[in-house]
């Protein structure tokens, strides 16, 4: 058996030992690149490190180190209440306020999954409380979570980009942004047309607490959640707890997923709703998000070094709220993406990028060649790691795309959407978040809804993403 074919079969095991036994993909990716290297390859350790990603280990910690300090002084807490605020009372629109919430808190930097466990308890809390279709607020979630997943200065943009440059293709960040913000948009769409929206807009209005927060009622409400994962912000287990005042009184219970927001007896209330006020430290992290956004998108600064500078300077300011902030780091995706690209680096050192490209080239159908990638991309997604999935993908395709003839750019775009719309499966991180945070629901109705729904988006979007991606720059 060939050296290259040997390791790529290691990165099959690799991935279906992540996916089977909740193993961290990227620890095992390290070990595969030790066993590999020095029994396979003959590298030593230097030859190893070479393929470590350090550029992009600080962009990891950097942008996610500022979103905690983010959600440990209540900033991600005044976002979300005051995106709800923004409805005041017309249901239909509750959807979308959660899809665009989510959009920004990813697009701003914010880990996927942490922004879905962010938003899907108060959004799922919505759906049960005024009839909305858990299925279409579930997914408008995380459709929502994957539209601005790919901003330039977001976790999944500055992976792809890191490793669309260091493989020298052609790339455009905004592309592959637009790509997958049009994509998710009209996905969710049509899920709100096909799930109940134009019923949605029909029944209009409902009563407000008369500070813009819909419903009215004072209630507590506590939950536990348990879920398995594999992709980046997989925590195992969590608990979550919720307050909220207004007229009349209810209580309930329901499995939540962890990180839930919740109003915390150290923050400020406007009381009603329980909704945030502003404080300095959330008027600082709201500057220094905005900061970040200039940072880098107007004058071209290095986002990681950029966003752990301004960490630091609300940690220096406020270190009471920060404190937790360190722990909080997303260290399951760095591991995981250091990993799997240091794999990757082992990968290119002994040749089998070049070697798996030529053979993905030498089918002879380039535009069959690229379908097959989008599909493989999907397919391995809605079990494993979005990011570790594309991180593998994007450089084999690389020589693949050194022919020519398929558009670099395109066909990274359409291995990007590929791979991260099938987040809604309920064996990804994302979709487990959702089933977990749904109070008061059938959950084994609700596994099946969304292992369906999950079974169309990896049986439709490759080749949608194929077609309007791909297709059109080849030649």
């Amino acid at each position: 058996m060939s050296p290259e074919l040997i390791s790529i079969l290691v990165l099959v095991v690799v991935f279906v030992i992540a996916t089977t036994r909740s193993v961290n993909m990227g620890a095992l990716a390290f070990a595969a690149a030790f066993g590999v290297g020095t029994l396979v390859a003959d590298l030593d350790a230097d030859g190893i490190f070479a393929g470590f990603p350090g550029s992009l280990f600080v962009v990891l910690v950097g942008v996610t180190y500022l979103f905690a300090i983010a959600r440990s002084n209540g900033t991600t807490d005044w976002l979300v209440h005051a995106a709800v605020r923004l409805v005041r009372g017309r249901v239909a629109l509750i959807p979308w306020v959660m899809f665009a919430l989510t959009g920004a808190l990813t697009a701003i930097g914010a880990v996927s999954p942490a922004a879905v466990a962010i938003v899907a308890p108060i959004a799922l809390s919505f759906a049960t409380r005024y009839s909305i279709s858990p299925l279409l607020m579930g997914t408008m979630v995380v459709h929502g979570a994957q539209a601005g997943g790919f901003s330039p200065i977001s976790i999944y943009g500055s992976i792809v980009n890191g490793i669309v440059e260091r493989e020298n293709l052609p790339g455009s960040e905004i592309s592959l942004f637009l790509a997958s913000l049009i994509a998710n948009l009209l996905i969710a769409s049509v899920l709100f047309a096909v799930l109940g929206g134009r019923k949605l807009w029909a029944r209009g209005s409902v009563p407000t607490d008369g500070e813009g927060d819909p419903g009215a009622g004072t209630g507590t409400g506590t939950g536990t959640g348990a879920r398995k994962g594999t992709q980046p912000g997989d925590t195992g287990t969590g608990t979550g707890t919720g307050t909220s005042t207004g007229k009349g009184t209810e209580s309930g219970s329901g499995g939540t997923a962890p990180t839930a927001v919740a109003v915390r007896p150290d923050q400020d209330t406007g009381g009603t709703g329980g909704t945030t006020r502003l404080t300095p430290p959330r008027i600082a992290t709201l500057i220094a998000l905005v900061a970040l956004v200039v940072a880098v998108l107007g004058f071209d600064l290095d986002a990681g070094l950029t966003a752990v500078t301004l960490a630091v300077v609300l940690s220096t300011a406020w270190p009471e709220d920060s404190r937790r902030a360190v722990g909080e780091i997303a260290w399951s995706t760095v591991l995981l993406i250091c990993g799997v690209l240091t794999y990757v680096g082992v990968l290119e050192e002994m040749g089998t990028i070049t070697w798996a490209g030529e053979g993905v080239g030498g089918i002879g159908v380039p535009l069959l060649a690229a379908v097959l990638l989008c599909y493989i991309g999907a397919i391995v997604s809605a079990f494993a790691s979005s990011v570790g999935i594309m991180g593998a993908l994007i450089p084999l395709a690389v020589p693949f795309l050194a022919q020519g003839e398929i558009g670099a750019v395109g066909m990274v775009a359409a291995l990007a959407v590929s791979a991260t719309v099938v987040d809604v499966s309920p064996f990804s991180t994302n979709g487990a978040l959702v089933l977990a945070a749904a109070p008061d629901v059938d959950r084994d109705r609700f596994f099946r809804q969304l292992m369906v729904y999950g079974g169309i988006v990896v049986a439709a979007v490759p080749t949608l993403a194929w077609l309007v991606l791909v297709v059109p720059g080849f030649g």
